[in-house]
């Protein structure tokens, strides 16, 4: 519970069991990812988590523009996150390195190398932009999402994918996928990255304390939304592929007729 300025307690669940935004507290917000949505960018995609929007491009590999960066061993990745002006209710001017957006930038960044397969990449940069256009709690989770589905759009070979969700604890009640409102309850927050494949947990970041018995609850909580995420990206990156499949079919055909050859179709197994 919280006091507001007028004295009034505010419930983050219900008697009912119900959260302010009408959700069970096991219950995410409705997820929405489009690969492709910068075709200028060698990989891009946009991951909405409720009102939360992140859009990520990927430009690379490429040489190093700085030699004295390039890593002999391995892809040397930089990310860059920034917030639009009207991504929140507070219409104020945010610049590129304030302490949020270096923090993000920095967790991201390191949840990609974990991911990616840098070493068949080395000696060439790999930059990654992410642009948050609508921040209502969640971000951290929605710029991971986003910027692994750009990179699979790039054709950026990958050891596993990865999705990220978050959960607190409110009202003694483990609650997935915090809100805006929820975040700033000031109650036990925990973010989790994790690679559905590999069955494995890439990074953890807290905020606020909380108990071992907390912690664990919230963890859990966060790893069965990590898990919901993964499957909602493999599939909207399983269409995708279809769906460039299928443009190059219909390519290959108009080529065939306008040079009078016949080759036999190419079958893909899906």
């Amino acid at each position: 519970q919280a006091v507001l300025r007028s004295g009034r307690v505010m419930e983050y669940v219900s008697l009912e069991g119900l959260r302010l935004d009408g959700r069970r507290p096991k219950e995410t917000r409705r997820m929405r990812c489009e690969l492709t949505a910068l075709p200028g960018s060698n990989g891009s995609a946009v991951f909405e988590l409720g009102n939360t929007k992140v859009l990520a491009a990927v430009h690379g590999p490429h040489e190093c523009r700085r030699p004295s960066e390039r890593l002999e061993d391995r892809l040397l990745v930089k990310c860059e996150v920034s917030m639009a002006a009207f991504s929140t209710g507070e219409r104020r001017r945010r610049t590129k390195g304030d302490r949020r957006t270096n923090e993000l930038s920095t967790f991201v960044r390191r949840c990609i190398e974990t991911c990616i397969s840098a070493e068949l990449l080395a000696r060439s940069q790999l930059d990654v932009s992410i642009q948050v256009l609508q921040a209502d709690g969640g971000v951290r989770a929605a710029a991971v999402n986003a910027a692994v589905l750009a990179i699979v759009d790039a054709g950026i070979p990958m050891q596993d994918t990865m999705a990220c969700c978050s959960a607190g604890y409110l009202d003694d009640t483990p609650l997935l996928d915090l809100n805006y409102m929820e975040e700033g309850g000031g109650g036990p927050e925990v973010h989790v990255a994790y690679m559905p494949q590999m069955d494995r947990v890439v990074a953890i970041v807290t905020e606020n304390k909380a108990t071992v018995d907390v912690f664990e609850r919230a963890h859990e909580l966060a790893l069965d939304g990590c898990r919901v995420a993964s499957k909602l990206m493999r599939e909207r990156m399983i269409e995708h592929a279809k769906h460039l499949w299928a443009m190059r079919q219909v390519t290959l055909r108009v080529s065939d007729d306008e040079t009078g050859d016949e080759t036999k179709p190419i079958s893909m197994e899906t």
